[in-house]
């Protein structure tokens, strides 16, 4: 009796998951439509380096991350992979070619355990046209893509190497204030995936890393990266691009 409680507890935490209650995107929704949101969608576990969508694939369904973390990628003609963002439990993605049912623009894989929710594209425009705010926010997040991409265009067009990783500290730091001038990054940014972002190499991006904890400007954790003096270190960016 004891086990069949236990395992009736187990299976309840397990269904309990697949909920898009925690969604930043449908926040404020009525938890009626939550639920009926949540019997429209398809759900799957992805293991972790698992391919969930891949370049140029004419899929539409818009993915909403429940558990894990996810990683967009493009690749070169000669095969280098170029990371554009990790996406955490709590975002999506997947709306444009949910939008204008063009193929997928990049490729996005699992990069730990992750549990996604896939919405089809007829329900996700329908969610758009029946609720203006999720509407709203997507046209925000639309925004944000563009203005980070035109970042990124201009720093490679203008910045040297150190400077781009001082540049993408910077933009990582900002999505993770503890405190006014204080940053906290978990997990630690690897040197690998910082170059993958900006081009440059993993030699460069480790020479300038330690550069900049001489300056105290990062210190390592056991568990993240404390960046301080972001008001400083904006103004070093700053002072390069010209702003």
């Amino acid at each position: 009796m004891h086990n069949k409680v236990l395992l009736n507890h187990k299976v309840k935490s397990v269904s309990a998951q697949h909920t898009l209650a925690n969604i930043a995107l449908l926040d404020g929704l009525p938890i009626e439509v939550i639920e009926e949101l949540n019997k429209q969608c398809r759900w799957k576990w992805y293991d972790t380096n698992e391919q969930i969508i891949d370049r140029q694939a004419e899929s539409t369904d818009v993915f909403f991350i429940v558990d894990g973390r996810v990683r967009i990628v493009i690749y070169t003609v000669g095969g280098k992979e170029i990371t554009l963002d990790d996406f955490t439990e709590g975002k999506q993605f997947g709306e444009m070619a949910a939008i204008d049912g063009l193929p997928r623009s990049a490729s996005v894989m699992a990069i730990q355990k992750s549990l996604l929710a896939a919405m089809p594209q007829s329900r996700f425009i329908a969610l758009l046209t029946g609720h203006s705010i999720v509407a709203e926010r997507v046209l925000k997040n639309m925004a944000n893509i563009i203005r980070i991409s035109n970042e990124r265009i201009m720093d490679l067009s203008t910045l040297g190497a150190a400077n781009r990783v001082h540049a993408e500290i910077l933009r990582q730091a900002r999505d993770n204030m503890t405190d006014e001038d204080e940053a906290f990054i978990s997990p630690i940014p690897i040197h690998s995936e910082i170059g993958s972002r900006i081009s440059s190499t993993r030699e460069t991006v480790a020479r300038v890393m330690n550069d900049l904890a001489r300056k105290g400007f990062v210190e390592r954790k056991k568990d993240g990266l404390i960046v301080r003096n972001i008001d400083e270190l904006s103004q070093m960016v700053e002072d390069v691009r010209g702003d």
